[in-house]
């Protein structure tokens, strides 16, 4: 894993500027962990990406990663702020629909919506990186294993959310999500890697694969092209200059358990199991890699085996995770 800190001088006091966190290409980079003002360590590798922090960037180490859940349904178009987020995880939600899981850490933007409520499968997609939930609630049962997981969450009502008067509820809340960033300022340490991050020189041949059906339920299939050098959600309900860019889509076939209680329509919410193993697609550069995926805790990361039972690194780049069910959704792929 590509994981080193960058060494920073000392703030003199003419009011040198801390800028360009991990820009610095020297030998000191690979001198380990170096600690600045409040204890942090700055990494020259953002967590959940595996990118290098370029150069003139500063490394965001005031907040924590911001995971905000999102509508993902044809009433939330357009959807504002992916093109922004890190990675985006897909999870089952009642009535065979999904919600995504929007991560955001390099860049915070203004403006992220439709937000929507949390589900208790957020417990294990979140607590890798410690992260802080911007949602519009969710049912008490929820919350009570939310706040058991001693999970932050922020709600309606908290800095920066706002319906906006364009929309229809509950399609209108939305967040200046860097007024959430504000607010949660922190001392804490810079998360940890969320995935298995490598340059992709290690993986194996590979399938060539341009064409992906992520099917979730009867009436819910996410389709992915690979085109100039990335994936591009066919069916997405972001406008096109604010998609998702995916260096990588990955597929992991999971369990789904009851969260024991009914949505409005009287639908069984589901619960996703994001522990264990299981099966795995990695797609990266129009090629398909077969793994097991294994995830020990809800607070441990997730990481890939191939066939051989290698270590499969995820090549450094924004990537889009399907939780596709093993009950009742499929994969679908192509040339």
């Amino acid at each position: 894993m590509r994981r080193y800190a960058l060494t920073l001088s000392a703030i003199t006091a003419a009011g040198l500027m801390l800028t360009a966190c991990g820009g610095s290409t020297s030998s000191t980079a690979e001198s380990g962990p170096q600690k600045v003002e409040g204890g942090q360590s700055i990494q020259q590798f953002w967590p959940l990406t595996g990118l290098k922090v370029s150069s003139g960037k500063t490394a965001s180490l005031d907040h924590p990663v911001l995971v905000a859940k999102m509508d993902n349904t044809v009433a939330s178009q357009p959807q504002v702020g992916l093109s922004k987020a890190d990675m985006v995880v897909e999870e089952l939600v009642e009535g065979g629909l999904t919600r995504l899981a929007a991560f955001y850490y390099s860049e915070i933007p203004g403006n992220v919506g439709p937000v929507r409520s949390m589900r208790a499968s957020d417990i294990d997609v979140v607590s890798p990186v410690h992260a802080s939930m911007v949602t519009s609630g969710a049912a008490p049962r929820t919350i009570a294993l939310i706040k058991g997981a001693k999970i932050p969450f922020y709600g309606e009502g908290s800095p920066g959310m706002y319906r906006s008067t364009e929309r229809a509820a509950p399609y209108n809340l939305f967040v200046h999500l860097n007024e959430i960033a504000k607010a949660t300022k922190t001392k804490a340490a810079t998360p940890p890697e969320y995935l298995q991050f490598g340059t992709g020189s290690d993986l194996p041949k590979g399938r060539k694969v341009t064409s992906i059906g992520a099917q979730f339920s009867g009436g819910h299939t996410t389709e992915w092209q690979f085109e100039n050098g990335s994936y591009h959600n066919l069916n997405s309900n972001a406008p096109a200059g604010d998609q998702f860019p995916a260096t990588n889509v990955l597929v992991l076939r999971v369990r789904e358990g009851n969260a024991g209680y009914l949505d409005p329509a009287g639908n069984p919410v589901p619960k996703t199991l994001l522990t264990g193993k299981g099966n795995a697609l990695l797609f990266h550069d129009g090629r398909m890699y077969a793994a097991t995926w294994h995830k020990g805790a809800s607070a441990s990361p997730i990481t890939l085996t191939s066939k051989s039972g290698q270590k499969l690194e995820v090549p450094a780049g924004r990537t889009w995770i399907e939780l596709v069910p093993q009950v009742g959704g499929n994969v679908t792929f192509k040339k």
